[in-house]
């Protein structure tokens, strides 16, 4: 009875983390490589650590099998730190967060670039979509829910 209760136990156990699928995030260096070989829609998650909602975004949103499966199906996915400090090589030029250790809330020029909206200091979380071609389609600066998260990832 102890045996078939242990195996039954390691079956449900495997089975639980076989069903956890997560998003496969990539870096900007690892997106260049990748849509340079097989060009296909990108979505960009800018988030910052003290961003609540970027954390519920990733706790809720990032994790639902639906959302997770659509995202890695159609989109290569990028998740960025605004305040990183890493020198980020994409597209033959060279990014920084020149700002770093002059600002409280030091932005990195490529969240800039892509999530910076005139006139306005970035607002998190924001969500970026590029076409195939790394043309902005559509920008998002607040919290998307689960299910218009799939409206959006199947338009």
């Amino acid at each position: 009875m102890k045996k078939l209760l242990l195996v039954w136990m390691v079956f449900l156990t495997n089975f639980s983390y076989a069903q956890k699928a997560e998003v496969k995030w990539l870096s900007f260096p690892e997106l260049e490589i990748a849509i340079t070989k097989n060009p296909q829609k990108v979505i960009v998650n800018f988030y910052a650590d003290w961003c609540v909602f970027c954390k519920k975004m990733e706790n809720v949103v990032y994790t639902k099998p639906e959302v997770v499966k659509a995202l890695n199906a159609n989109y290569y996915a990028v998740r960025f730190n605004v305040e990183s400090q890493d020198s980020i090589y994409f597209g033959g030029k060279t990014f920084y967060n020149i700002e770093a250790g002059k600002k409280r809330r030091a932005y990195h020029e490529i969240a800039q670039l892509l999530a910076g909206q005139k006139n306005k200091s970035l607002e998190l979380p924001a969500i970026v979509i590029l076409d195939e071609n790394f043309t902005i389609k559509k920008r998002y600066f607040r919290y998307i829910s689960p299910k218009e998260m799939l409206s959006i990832l199947k338009n």
